[in-house]
This record gives C-alpha cells, sequence and structure tokens, in this order.
C-alpha cells in the first residue's frame, strides 16, 4: 500500500485542481479521508480475517463498488439540501478520492494485489509498471529507516506527477477560462 500522506496528497492534488465554489476545505478534508478509508480494512487482521480474503487487506475496501458506495452514502449524508449538480459533483469528487487508493495501491511493488472488481470478482490486480514502495503497515514500523525510504520515493513517483498535473490543469485553466454563459431570455 502507498501511504497515508501519498493517499491523501493525490485527493488534495485533486480537489485543488478543479476550479469549483463546493470544493472548500471541508469538501477536501472529506476527499483525503475517503482516500485513506479503504485502509482501514487492516483492522480485520485482529480479527482474525485472512490478507487475501474478501474482506481481506487490498479486498473489498478497494473495490470500485466500495468506492460507489462511500461515495454516494456521504453526499447524501452530509450535503443533503444542495442543488443536484453540486452533489453530483461531490459525488464524483469523493469517488475519484476512494478509488483512487486502489489505483495508487496497484503500482507498489509489494502485497497480493487489488480486488477492484470485488465482490464480483476477487481476482487481485497490479499494474504493469509498480515503482512505488510498498508502505509498511504499522506505525511502529512506519518511522524506520525503511519508512524514510518509502515516503522519498512517494515524492518522486506519486507527489511529483501530482504536483506537475496540477500545475499543468492550472495553467490551462488560465490559458482558456470557461465563458460565462447568458441565462436564456
Amino acid at each position: 500500500m502507498a501511504s497515508a500522506f501519498a493517499h491523501a496528497l493525490v485527493a488534495l492534488a485533486m480537489g485543488k485542481t478543479i476550479k469549483n465554489r463546493e470544493l472548500g476545505w471541508r469538501e477536501l478534508g472529506l476527499g483525503a479521508f475517503c482516500s485513506v478509508l479503504p485502509d482501514f480494512d487492516v483492522m480485520g487482521f485482529y480479527f482474525g480475517i485472512q490478507y487475501g480474503d474478501l474482506w481481506g487487506h487490498r479486498g473489498m475496501t478497494h473495490s470500485i463498488l466500495f468506492a460507489v458506495l462511500i461515495a454516494g452514502s456521504l453526499v447524501a449524508l452530509w450535503y443533503r439540501g444542495r442543488p443536484a449538480t453540486a452533489m453530483a459533483g461531490l459525488c464524483v469528487y469523493s469517488f475519484l478520492c476512494t478509488v483512487s487508493h486502489g489505483v495508487l495501491d496497484a503500482v507498489t511493488d509489494g502485497g497480493l494485489g487489488v480486488a477492484f472488481f470485488s465482490p464480483f470478482d476477487t481476482t487481485r490486480y497490479f499494474f504493469p509498471v509498480r515503482p512505488v514502495l510498498v508502505s509498511p503497515i504499522g506505525i511502529g514500523e512506519f518511522f524506520s529507516e525503511y519508512g524514510a525510504r518509502v515516503l522519498a520515493n512517494e515524492a518522486v513517483w506519486i507527489g511529483l506527477p501530482s504536483l506537475a498535473l496540477f500545475l499543468l490543469l492550472r495553467g490551462i485553466q488560465r490559458l482558456w477560462p470557461a465563458k460565462a454563459v447568458a441565462p436564456p431570455s
């Protein structure tokens, strides 16, 4: 798995790239939460759930279906009463943040892969290129020499691309600003 820092960074970069009045700090915080939520499945280790099980690490909570359900549920609960277009945009952002977790984990060099299509297909997948060092699961292990190597690796493979994409999209937005549409008369 990538570290919680890397997952949250990607969510924040996605949110700040989108020029949308609906995405304030509360929504960016929700995106960061959604991006780390799938790793709560590591709690299953304490209850005897095996890594490769449906509810094991990188299983159901890393699936596309889980991302859809979490995004829809959180937006329906916390953003009732907002206009439908605003809720749809927040739902898409929350979904992208949640699903980005599995995508990042699929480019790490460890683990059993990611069950993107769970529960319909529990096959675990990796992407062909896997340059990101797998992050230690335990907090004590994270604050070690290896944990420092993981953060440096993530700075190169996740941080720099996130920053570059953010700058590129913001540059494009400045070159081609959205045109205001006049209301129908």
